[in-house]
């Protein structure tokens, strides 16, 4: 499926509960989105059978008979033509640990009932944003694909977030499996722009992000002499059991610790999960330096290696 900036987003809204899931239909459609619905996790999968590249975004109760949330998300992650279709699970279910559950079914977006309709709204938006931007990688990648199998090591350097998102699709096929990696590849590329050489915050983000004037103050930044020059640098190297990405910005560094899994805390929030998601999903290991400005993604060729013997 084609996705173009301006076209609807297609969702598949899940809830055993019918007055639940027409409201849910009327505020989305109210909003132009297009909307499927399903009554219970075992019709949504046959829904995502049939329909899996016409459908965007899974807003996805967690707890229905037959086949409940988790279920579905274990389902999902298992399915090469599912995984990449962000979840967004509508629960009651709050807890630390029960949210944690659901992050490592692939959650990645979090609601709690009773539902608010902004927020609800600004997590759609969220989703729809890494959907999009993944399926328009993927496209790009598979236009411009040619042999890379004989490259054994690579350097260039970037600045911009265009940049970024070219350079993404450039880097993904020169692993064995591309579509694995783009999305990894390109969370720490824009994470490296943003966060490291123009030093915004995840707070900064945050509020930037819900007055809608991230995108002016990126600009703003970039050319700005205190961060406009820097640049990013890139290493990869292919060695006889794993593919390796070294990513090093010239920021401050931060705390990457606390964003290697998505916190249960932050589950609510409308971003900051392309490093867990890079970690979780794309890469056997990724590795930070003790400042934070440099990053290391390993994809193993041979799972059964010793992970922590790598760029010796």
């Amino acid at each position: 499926m084609t996705i173009t900036q301006d076209a609807p987003l297609s969702i598949l809204a899940v809830d055993d509960n019918p007055t639940t899931l027409r409201l849910l239909e009327t505020m989305l459609k109210r909003n132009k989105f297009d909307v499927r619905t399903a009554v219970n996790g075992v019709e949504a999968m046959a829904v995502l059978s049939e329909s899996h590249d016409t459908i965007d975004i899974i807003l996805l109760d967690r707890m229905m008979p037959e086949m409940d949330g988790i279920e579905v998300c274990n389902a999902m992650k298992a399915d090469e033509n599912l995984r990449h279709i962000p979840i967004i699970m509508q629960t009651a279910a709050d807890r630390p640990e029960e949210i944690s559950e659901g992050i490592a079914a692939g959650v990645f977006y979090y609601l709690t009932k009773p539902l608010n309709v902004e927020m609800l709204l600004s997590i759609v938006e969220a989703a729809g944003k890494q959907i999009r931007r993944h399926r328009q990688l993927r496209h790009e990648m598979e236009r411009r694909k040619i042999s890379f199998g004989l490259v054994q090591i690579l350097k260039c350097t970037f600045r911009t977030l265009d940049e970024a998102e070219g350079l993404s699709i450039f880097l993904a096929n020169y692993f064995d499996d591309p579509d694995r990696t783009l999305t990894g590849i390109s969370e720490l590329l824009v994470n490296a722009v943003e966060h490291g050489n123009l030093g915004i915050s995840y707070a900064e983000k945050s509020e930037l992000v819900a007055e809608k004037k991230w995108q002016n103050e990126i600009n703003n930044r970039l050319n700005d002499p205190r961060y406009g020059d820097r640049r990013v640098t890139v290493i990869f190297e292919r060695k006889e059991k794993a593919c390796y990405i070294q990513i090093t910005d010239e920021g401050d560094g931060f705390d990457w610790k606390q964003y290697m899994e998505v916190d249960p805390s932050r589950a609510m929030h409308n971003h900051g999960r392309g490093i867990a998601m890079a970690n979780m999903l794309c890469f056997n290991k990724l590795v930070y330096n003790e400042k934070g400005n440099q990053v290391t993604g390993i994809i193993e060729s041979d799972t059964r290696e010793d992970k922590d013997d790598f760029w010796d």
